[in-house]
């Protein structure tokens, strides 16, 4: 049964279109599973959905309370990774923070990647002046490191979690238009795009329906390399105060709090900054993984 399933999956003239898919979708899975560094980040990156999904059933202790007199414990049976300056539960509150930093990686991918993406696209395929005006703008995003960028944008909003998201997804855009630009300038001169051209199609069903699908591939690579950067762009805004605010565990403002303690009561800024760490470890070995496996030029290699 299972070899005739996986002879069907990998059929070179697939019955139908569903088929198809999920031969391109085994032949992918296959492929991560070849690679064990992609392997390792796609368990990271399940093991932070699952914390952030079941936090109640992981954490140990309440996050948000703790008892004076637990303050600045280390490590032990009690406290895994030690308590805080007010007694809670390091280990709880990393494991509450997950919440926190995969919300805003999904909400900066949600809002980021399409903007980037219709803006790519329409100027790669309208070209002439839309094109010049579309990626000056670009060009003005792309110039000014990204922390800074953020940083002007959140001082201006005022803090917290929604303006910390919004100021991110702002200065991220701009990567995924320049792909989608390029991907577009490849393809806006094909027989396909000629052939629904002349059924009537309008500019913006071309793009839409036949261009930006066509660009997907490409930005997830980008989106699942560049979470490792929104991650480290919202510790840091956290570690200046504008991001999430107390008592909210966000790991940058917990090693905030923790840096006078550092010589002392390392843990208390030591375990969230390893928290930072793996997990954006874990998005770099998957980006990697999946830009492997989505590469047309290195899937023909294998």
């Amino acid at each position: 049964m299972a070899t005739t399933t996986r002879g069907w999956l990998l059929a070179e003239s697939p019955a139908s279109r569903l088929q198809a898919r999920l031969g391109r979708s085994y032949r992918m899975v296959r492929a991560l599973l070849r690679n064990p560094l992609a392997v390792l980040g796609a368990l990271i990156v399940l093991a932070l959905v699952v914390l952030a999904l079941f936090a109640p059933f992981f954490a140990t202790h309440n996050p948000y309370v703790g008892e004076l007199t637990d303050r600045l414990k280390p490590p032990s049976d009690q406290f895994w990774l030690g308590s805080d300056e007010l007694g809670r539960d390091i280990w709880s509150r990393i494991v509450y923070g997950a919440r926190i930093t995969l919300t805003i990686v999904l909400l900066v991918a949600a809002i980021a990647a399409p903007v980037g993406m219709v803006v790519g696209a329409v100027s790669g395929y309208l070209g002439g002046w839309t094109d010049r005006i579309l990626m000056g703008i670009t060009d003005v995003f792309l110039s000014m490191p990204k922390l800074i960028l953020a940083l002007a944008f959140v001082a201006a909003l005022g803090p917290g979690i929604e303006n910390a998201v919004i100021a991110i997804a702002i200065t991220s855009w701009p990567a995924y238009a320049r792909i989608a630009r390029a991907e577009t300038l490849t393809i806006r001169n094909s027989e396909f795009i000629s052939a629904v051209r002349l059924q009537g199609a309008s500019v913006m069903r071309v793009i839409l329906r036949h261009i930006l699908p066509l660009c997907t591939s490409s930005v997830i690579v980008r989106v699942t390399l560049d979470m490792a950067g929104i991650i480290l762009t919202a510790a840091g805004l956290g570690f200046l105060g504008l991001g999430a605010q107390p008592p909210l565990p966000e790991w940058g403002a917990m090693i905030s709090r923790g840096r006078a303690f550092i010589l002392d009561q390392w843990w208390v800024a030591t375990m969230p900054g390893f928290a930072i760490v793996i997990v954006s470890l874990g998005f770099c070995f998957l980006g990697d993984g999946l830009r492997d496996v989505l590469d047309p030029k290195s899937a023909n290699r294998q």
